[in-house]
């Protein structure tokens, strides 16, 4: 049991990517069988709400919490839900299916260099010039974009010839025009999330509970997305689910919000945002692997050649950050983290410096 407890992060963080790579799979197999994009947004946010609310108005739990939320908090929060959750999750999804499940996930690698580009703009990192460290992110961060736009604008030849498989299911884009605008609407998730990583910091130093802001979050973003959807789909047949594909997408979607969030904030706790970052390419391997060799999905040189230049880049810019982790969890206590409690981490805050942690001063960070 006690071989168990020690790897019980890394088995939990792999079954992660695992549920990350099945997602964009999954996801991307309910559109191309008709599900529309916006409406699936609204049923994956509502559904998400749904699953956190026994938790939040838990009285238990409202007992051991003192909490009031200000006009400042959820104008924040509505932001924040407009920025990071409704733009990003339409643009994501819209990219999916117009481009690949592999480039979603490959895309997804840009985000912590994404974070440190603006992060730098608002002044929350700082470059210093003769730090090779410093430098190392610079470099990272140029890898990481330049690995997404060759994705995006070099598709090249066929990578793999699988047709003599036995399958019947097929995820092929949508139609080669659109692989182009695909990417850039994955490129336009990517920088609404990171924004939604850097809007963190003012909500946290109102709202410590980050369980607590994230189901307001949830509600907020289920409210826009349906107003944006009825804006959209002109057709209201487009919010008849037809088929047992769109339902169990739209369920396993909304829970996996839930489930995934408790099982990265138990990881962060146990052994620190850089190990959990570590993990995200292998969410892109897997999808590239069982894509390609099972559903028949194209895979392109330009994917390969960009999907390697994102990681590569990814891991440089961790590395470059790997010091500032290790003095986080040197000049914070570490207390010990029961029930209630691990909701208070902030998962982002690492990737943000001097300025953030004066913000958020009052979180607990692992």
């Amino acid at each position: 049991m006690g071989g168990l407890t020690r790897n019980l992060p890394l088995i939990s963080m792999i079954g992660l990517q695992v549920h990350y790579a099945a997602l964009a799979i999954f996801t991307r197999a309910a559109l191309l069988d008709g599900l529309s994009t916006t409406v699936f947004v609204v049923y994956r946010q509502g559904i998400a709400t749904l699953a956190l609310a026994p938790m939040i108005f838990n009285p238990k739990r409202n007992q051991s919490i003192k909490m009031s939320l200000g006009f400042r908090s959820l104008s924040l929060m509505f932001a924040t839900a407009l920025i990071g959750v409704t733009a990003n999750q339409n643009a994501y999804f819209r990219g999916l299916f117009y481009a690949s499940s592999t480039a979603a996930t490959a895309m997804s690698n840009l985000i912590p260099a994404l974070t440190f580009v603006i992060a730098t703009i608002v002044g929350f990192e700082k470059i210093e010039v003769r730090s090779l460290r410093s430098m190392a992110k610079v470099f990272g961060t140029i890898c990481c974009v330049g690995g997404a736009l060759t994705m995006a604008l070099l598709k090249g030849q066929k990578l793999l010839h699988l047709e003599f498989l036995p399958s019947s299911i097929y995820l092929t884009a949508s139609g080669g025009e659109n692989w182009l605008l695909g990417c850039l609407l994955l490129l336009g998730s990517s920088c609404f999330w990171s924004c939604w990583m850097i809007m963190q910091v003012p909500i946290a130093s109102s709202c410590p509970d980050h369980l607590f802001s994230t189901f307001w979050m949830c509600l907020f973003s289920t409210m826009q997305s349906a107003i944006f959807a009825l804006l959209v789909e002109q057709d209201l047949q487009a919010w008849i689910l037809r088929s047992p594909l769109q339902y169990s997408c739209c369920l396993y979607a909304g829970i996996g919000i839930a489930v995934s969030f408790f099982i990265q904030s138990w990881c962060i706790t146990e052994r620190g945002p850089l190990y959990c970052a570590m993990f995200n390419p292998l969410a892109t391997v897997i999808t590239a692997f069982i894509s390609a060799t099972i559903l028949k999905e194209e895979l392109y040189i330009g994917s390969l050649i960009g999907a390697v230049g994102v990681i590569a880049g990814l891991y440089i810019v961790l590395w470059g950050k790997a010091p500032e982790f290790e003095e986080n969890k040197q000049e914070v206590p570490q207390p010990n983290l029961q029930g209630d409690e691990i909701s208070k981490i902030d998962l982002e805050e690492p990737l943000l410096l001097d300025r953030s942690q004066h913000v958020t001063q009052n979180k607990m960070e692992p």
